[in-house]
């Protein structure tokens, strides 16, 4: 079986390279909100049984956070070495 032949044009990196960093962003943001709903909001559901279970999450939160910091500061980190 021959081998394909080689691609005529060059990839538009610039394009999938900003696609990416801004997915980045929105994929850091979510998380970051996902954190903070699920750590603060046993301060205000009314229910003790559902208060305790969403509270026992807490771990999930935190990591949801620092998980979506990571990737907002990945993404600045990205935008200023493009700057550079």
């Amino acid at each position: 079986m021959p081998l394909p032949s080689a691609p005529t044009q060059k990839p538009d990196n610039a394009t999938t390279r900003s696609k990416t960093n801004n997915e980045l962003a929105i994929k850091g943001i979510l998380c970051i909100l996902i954190g903070l709903g699920v750590l603060v909001s046993p301060h205000f559901i009314s229910s003790p049984g559902m208060q305790g279970i969403v509270a026992k999450s807490s771990l999930v939160g935190w990591f949801a956070l620092v998980l979506g910091i990571a990737f907002v500061g990945l993404f600045a980190r990205r935008r200023m070495a493009a700057r550079a």
